[in-house]
Formats: structure tokens, C-alpha cells, sequence
């Protein structure tokens, strides 16, 4: 390709789906600013969920926006959410930058289109989660039929995620550990890119929580099974450690009755109250395994510590005796040792500060950029 202007070049974002705003839409959001005339798309959209961060680009839907139930069910679709990708045309665009863990990697592009995929993780309940998914799909009364349906169509949805895993010229992983498993089940080498955290957010000072204990550990996340928050109540009961949870989700009434009156429960407070309680806690917990994991980076952003389970992403952000500890067990016994001789005092919130801003959203656009740079002949400056 001839030496361009990024404004120039004509470019397209890929998401399997945007129907909520979390970490893997933010990503997104942060390759939409390297590219602000990228068009979109995406197997279905919900506008609501996004107000007006797409204003400004074109969304372009698959078939599957006018299926009932696919927007707020598109699990059930992923048959078709692979003839949806399949059939985009893509002829017209210099990049296409897909961002995945399912279908949006497997779009097919022509070669004289570069196409970089951002792989979260390889499909999990293909891959590496398969029996975790089997064992609970999530789908309440329809679960024995995903279970049915999985299991009768493993072999060929595994050769399908494999064979699309092979279309894109580029795939970048989301951490040391998404790299290891693109490597396992794709057979393909891997960048890692660390996904953007938005550390600015919780660096700004917040006053004291009114209701705050004198001294507490934190949770702050969406309270499903995975993130094994049980752990984290029965280890502050088992060491006496006062325990702030913040956020809501399918666990919330599970851990109300494994708690006594030491653990408060914040639900869906605020953001200003939610940074507030991580700032001011002794540190924030974190007993579940996460391909990366952004609420550790988020805590040291706002100078708290971790105590995480040594596995995943978050092997890879706290450093032991810097910025938190990684417990070797994924058990109740396990941490509550860890708090009981943890000293929030023997951490510097300064180089907590620091550390964080190694995955800030700053670092995600100049990582991207310079890997653009190395495969598109670019001139000018790619926005920032």
C-alpha cells in the first residue's frame, strides 16, 4: 500500500456483538479514536446501551438485528451469527480490525485488506471453559437444551472457530494467558496487547465513603458464579476483616445469606461511589480467574493493593510485594491467611499509581498505532 493519511485510509471495527458496554466494548472505543472514520459492524446492536459514544459512525447490522430475541439473547444464535460475519463485504476498506471472542474474527476479507484480530480469548465455551459451560450454560429453565445442543454440535463448532482463527493476517491477544491459549487451540502465534483500563478514572482523589467501616477489604465487580466472591466473604468472616461489596448480578442473594453483618452490600452504586470504595479500602480482593482482568488495574489506579488467586490475567498485573499478592490457592483457608497478615501500610499507593498506567488507555492506542505502523505504510500522526 502507497504512503496514506491515516484520515485517509479507509478502515472498519469489528465486534461480535454490541448490546452492553464492558471491557471488550471498550476496546472498541479506543481503536474508534485512533480511527475516527471507521465504520462498524456487528452481528446485532443495542443503541440504548451505548448513548452517544457511536453517534459519529456508521453501525452496520447483520440479518440478525431483526430476529426476535437476538439482541438480548444472541447466545442462542451462534449458527448464524457465523453466516452473518461471513457474508459482510469488506472489499472496500484498507483495514478491518476485528475485535473477538466468537464470531468477528471469522469475516472474510479480501487480500488486499489487512485484517488485525483482537482475540479477548478463543470462543470459551468452545475451548477452554467447555465443561464449565456444560455444567452451568447459564440459561436457567433452557439449560439442558444448550447442554444437548453443545454437546451434539462440539466437534463441528471447534472446526469452524479453528478455520476462522486462520482468516485473519494478524491476531493480537488481550494478555500472556489469552496468548497461551490462541497458541493451544489455533495453532497461531499471537501479539499481546494489553486491553485499555481507564486509569484516570480512578486515580482522581474521592472523598470518604459516610458509611465505610475504619477499615475494609473491597469487591467491586458484576457478582456472578466465575468470580468466586463466596471466597472473599467466608475468608473476611474466616480472618475478621470488615468487607465492602459493590455491584449486583445472579450471586447477590447467594452471598447476602453466606454473610454476617460484617460484609455491607453497596449494589449498583454510583461511579463516584464505587472509585470512593476502592480508594479508601485496605484492598481490593479478586478470588475469580480472568483471561486479563480489569479491576485489579483499576484498584492500583486508584493506589489500593490486590489480593488476587494466582491465575490468568492477574499473574500478569500484580506484583507481589509491590502491588498487591497472588495467592496460590483458590480457597477460603488460602486467603484468609493472606488477610490476616496483611499490612495496607507496606504498599506505596504512588507506585501502585504508576504500575497502572502500563494498561492505561493511552498505552492500548500507542501499542496499536505502532503495530499499524509496522504493517501500513501511514504518514502523519495517527490521533491520540
Amino acid at each position: 500500500m502507497a504512503a496514506a493519511q491515516t484520515s485517509q485510509l479507509r478502515v472498519a471495527v469489528v465486534h461480535d456483538w454490541l448490546t452492553n458496554l464492558a471491557g471488550a466494548e471498550k476496546v472498541v472505543i479506543e481503536v474508534l479514536k485512533i480511527f475516527p472514520q471507521a465504520d462498524i459492524y456487528t452481528s446485532v446492536y443495542r443503541p440504548e446501551a451505548f448513548g452517544k459514544i457511536f453517534k459519529d459512525h456508521t453501525v452496520q447490522t447483520s440479518f440478525l438485528q431483526k430476529v426476535p430475541f437476538a439482541k438480548k439473547k444472541h447466545q442462542l444464535f451462534p449458527v448464524l451469527r457465523r453466516y452473518a460475519f461471513e457474508a459482510f463485504d469488506f472489499s472496500s476498506y484498507d483495514i478491518v480490525i476485528s475485535s473477538s471472542t466468537a464470531e468477528g474474527k471469522g469475516i472474510i476479507t479480501p487480500e488486499s485488506t489487512l485484517h488485525i484480530s483482537y482475540i479477548h480469548t478463543p470462543t470459551r465455551y468452545f475451548w477452554s471453559h467447555y465443561n464449565q459451560y456444560l455444567k452451568d450454560p447459564g440459561f436457567g429453565l433452557l439449560d439442558p437444551l444448550v447442554r444437548f445442543q453443545l454437546k451434539r454440535t462440539i466437534k463441528a463448532s471447534r472446526r469452524w472457530d479453528y478455520a476462522a482463527a486462520q482468516r485473519p493476517d494478524l491476531l493480537l491477544a488481550n494478555s500472556v494467558t489469552v496468548q497461551k491459549r490462541i497458541e493451544k487451540y489455533y495453532k497461531r502465534s499471537s501479539q499481546v496487547v494489553y486491553p485499555p483500563v481507564d486509569t484516570a478514572r480512578f486515580s482522581e482523589a474521592r472523598n470518604r465513603p459516610a458509611d465505610a467501616p475504619e477499615a475494609y477489604f473491597v469487591v467491586a465487580s458484576r457478582l456472578i458464579p466465575y468470580k468466586r466472591f463466596d471466597i472473599a466473604v467466608q475468608a473476611c468472616q474466616k480472618a475478621g476483616k470488615r468487607l465492602v461489596v459493590v455491584g449486583g448480578g445472579s450471586e447477590l442473594k447467594k452471598l447476602q445469606q453466606l454473610a454476617d453483618d460484617t460484609v455491607l452490600f453497596k449494589g449498583h452504586a454510583p461511579d463516584d461511589e464505587l472509585v470512593a470504595y476502592v480508594q479508601h479500602a485496605d484492598a481490593l480482593l479478586f478470588p475469580g480467574e480472568e483471561d486479563f482482568g480489569i479491576a485489579p488495574v483499576e484498584a492500583m489506579a486508584a493506589g489500593t493493593p490486590v489480593l488476587a488467586y494466582a491465575a490468568g490475567g492477574a499473574t500478569e498485573t500484580v506484583v507481589p510485594g509491590k502491588t498487591g499478592e497472588l495467592i496460590d490457592a483458590q480457597s477460603v483457608a488460602a486467603f484468609a491467611r493472606v488477610l490476616t497478615a496483611f499490612r495496607a501500610e507496606d504498599y506505596s499507593r504512588t507506585e501502585l499509581r504508576e504500575h497502572a498506567e502500563n494498561f492505561s488507555r493511552q498505552a492500548f492506542r500507542t501499542t496499536m498505532e505502532k503495530i499499524i505502523r509496522e504493517r501500513v505504510d501511514v504518514s502523519g500522526s495517527i490521533p491520540t
